[in-house]
């Protein structure tokens, strides 16, 4: 019984694994990879999980391991390209204003090095605390913070149009 709910309230973070992933990797497929095998190692090592502490940090700490460890593994082969798949992409959806500026903002976005965009995704989209996103990324609060900063700043630069700021914050 404990296990089900263990396992429902697991299930229950997969949207917010997926986002962040798909954001972080800009491939949809590498993404739903990565979610996957966060979820596979999650559930196997869900009796490490402290009853009463905060899911999603515990699960964006396993899936940001997980991407460090891939990441180094991959630096370490040679490149591969399938030519198959250097097709054009899809065409866009009719330009609407909040789909042109969420578009600019996910291009922006990408634009970051990547671990201040890490930094940005956590604590702006996530709504992970400062500690609580340190600790995914394994780094201390200052340097989050930092990290932070200056990822906000560069998406303020990045998003300007006609000299005024095309980001608003939304409270």
């Amino acid at each position: 019984e404990a296990m089900a709910a263990r396992h429902d309230e697991i299930v229950a973070e997969i949207p917010h694994l997926r986002r962040y992933a798909r954001a972080l990797l800009r491939d949809p497929a590498a993404a739903d990879d990565l979610v996957q095998a966060c979820l596979e190692r999650a559930l196997g090592k869900s009796h490490l999980w402290r009853r009463g502490s905060r899911l999603r940090p515990w699960l964006f700490t396993i899936m940001h391991n997980l991407h460090v460890a891939e990441f180094r593994r991959r630096a370490r082969r040679p490149v591969e390209i399938d030519l198959s798949e250097m097709a054009d992409p899809p065409a866009l959806a009719p330009p609407q204003e909040t789909q042109v500026e969420a578009r600019r903002a996910v291009e922006a976005l990408a634009h970051l090095p990547e671990d201040q965009q890490a930094a940005v995704i956590l604590v702006a989209l996530e709504d992970m605390t400062y500690g609580e996103a340190a600790a995914v990324l394994g780094i201390p609060r200052g340097t989050l913070m930092s990290r932070l900063h200056r990822g906000r700043e560069r998406l303020r630069t990045l998003m300007r149009h006609d000299g005024a700021p095309a980001i608003r914050r939304v409270k």
